[in-house]
């Protein structure tokens, strides 16, 4: 059986995986969307399924609005004495963990163990009755970066029991260093980093003999020749027979942070990965592979809701933490239109969002209207830094279809089409999404039963990548609302491959 990379498109940036048995498990960072830090599970590293969220709702305040480029990033994801315990960061908070002994169910509430700002990716490591926690910083909140640090924790992560301390300095070899992996392998500790950024980085590998160092360092994956931008923020997981294999992140741009696959091992003492024959030492991502394990299952990640649950598919994520009677699922998803006092969509905190899960697609979605006051609306929309939604609004006392682009940080939209008064009770949103271009999502819209003919292209949300959604909104205190029936995605990858 073979795979093609990436194996998961969409966003999930940040990636750790742990082996537990004969099941693996994934989390990635998820920055101001909630629920936050989705739970991945798959038996072969090729196909996951979405199976929980470490945390309901962000623990602060602030995350009752949209905080773009905020909230929890860069988790790791260890598995300790019949525990499975998850640290993440908040750049502006500190290093917080959550911990859980059923990993499908539910997580405990957030504790600090660090706090401060400008700290990020925190990797735990257990040895000699001692946990260490690696740790890399944030220079726009603490002033530096390029530096790894180690501090010492308790045995079940409740408290720090030192101060961080330095391990490593990549200013000169290794600037911006960052989302450290913490492993014990052979005799060696081993620390994956990434380098570079996102979209031109690469993956270094420390090892030392002694945790506090010195540590050597080893580019260990870089873009080399192929299309792969950012092979970086990767995780190792062990398989059997002393194999490897490293998940790690391709950038997409609106698409996100696609996840690739490579072999790895240990030789010579170093973990080596990839194609290795084009730059010697540092491997350059492989296009496709053998499965890791050879079991295959039926795991995937389907976009598409029919909303017959009694709460929000997994799939759904809302730019803020969800307020208190914002939604309701029976006979679909009603959306009540609750007061926004601002223009742009943008800002709004209780937009449902989901990952794009496919590079061509075709959305369509059915919404009952029950409109009450003028400024009542309801609307289908692609997010990201710049976007565009058509929408249902109440005005003088009828409805009408518009189409509104906008852009992150703006005071308003602008309404490039609008029908005459729409009379009809159901209203379909529809859209058809192109990869015209591997970094950019070219999309239309169907406006009023007729294709909409301009194009629109998504680019990646500031802090995650581009979404698809839909929300309700209102300018005063109303009880309208919308039932949105269903949301169908169909892949149409195949379709536009054959053309």
């Amino acid at each position: 059986m073979q795979y093609k990379n990436p194996v998961l498109i969409g966003d999930y940036k940040d990636p750790d995986v742990l082996r537990v048995g004969d099941d693996f498990y994934m989390v990635s960072s998820s920055f101001n969307r909630v629920p936050g830090i989705p739970v991945l599970h798959s038996k072969n590293l090729v196909e996951w399924e979405l199976i929980n969220y470490v945390l309901e709702e962000l623990p602060f305040e602030k995350f009752g609005s949209v905080c773009s480029d905020d909230g929890a990033i860069a988790p790791s994801l260890r598995y300790h004495n019949g525990k499975f315990y998850c640290l993440v960061s908040f750049p502006g908070e500190g290093v917080y963990v959550s911990e859980t002994d059923d990993i499908y169910g539910k997580w405990s509430l957030l504790r600090p163990l660090l706090t401060g700002e400008g700290y990020r990716a925190p990797c735990p490591l257990w040895h000699d009755g001692k946990c260490y926690v690696a740790v890399a910083f944030d220079k726009s909140r603490i002033g530096f970066d390029s530096k790894i640090a180690v501090f010492e924790a308790d045995e079940e992560l409740k408290y720090a029991e030192t101060g961080y301390k330095f391990i490593y300095d990549g200013s000169l070899n290794a600037p911006g260093i960052g989302a450290p992996k913490f492993y014990e392998i052979g005799g060696y500790f081993y620390i994956l980093a990434a380098v570079g950024g996102k979209r031109a980085g690469w993956t270094v590998a420390l090892r030392s003999k002694n945790i506090y160092g010195p540590y050597e360092s080893r580019i260990i994956l870089m873009q080399g020749e192929t299309s792969v931008h950012g092979p970086c923020g990767g995780a190792l997981v062990e398989l059997d027979g002393g194999n490897f294999a490293l998940l790690h992140n391709q950038d997409l741009g609106a698409y996100g942070n696609a996840v690739n696959i490579q072999s790895a091992e240990i030789s010579d003492g170093w973990i080596v990965c990839g194609d290795r024959d084009s730059l010697g030492g540092a491997g350059t991502p492989v296009e496709s592979g053998y499965y890791p394990v050879r079991e295959q299952t039926e795991y995937g990640i389907d976009p598409t809701d029919e909303f017959d649950g009694d709460k929000p598919s997994l799939l759904w994520q809302t730019p803020a933490n969800r307020a208190e009677g914002g939604y309701a699922l029976k006979h679909g998803m009603k959306l009540n239109c609750c007061h926004y006092g601002g223009n742009a969509l943008y800002g709004l905190p209780g937009i449902f969002l989901q990952k794009i899960s496919n590079f061509n697609f075709s959305v369509k979605t059915k919404c009952k209207l029950d409109l009450k006051n003028d400024g009542d609306e309801v609307g289908f929309v692609v997010y990201g830094t710049e976007y565009a939604y058509v929408c249902v609004v109440r005005r003088d006392g009828c409805n009408y279809l518009e189409i509104r682009q906008g852009k992150a940080g703006g005071a308003s939209d602008e309404t490039l089409a609008k029908s005459q008064p729409y009379d009809e009770d159901y209203v379909n949103f529809q859209l058809s999404a192109k990869r015209e271009n591997p970094d950019i999502l070219t999309y239309k819209f169907t406006f009023g039963g007729n294709a909409f003919t301009r194009k629109f292209r998504a680019l990646r949300e500031i802090g995650a990548s581009a979404a698809i959604g839909i929300y309700a909104r209102a300018e005063t205190e109303s009880k309208g609302s919308g039932l949105f029936k269903f949301f169908r995605v169909t892949c149409t990858d195949k379709r536009i491959n054959a053309d």
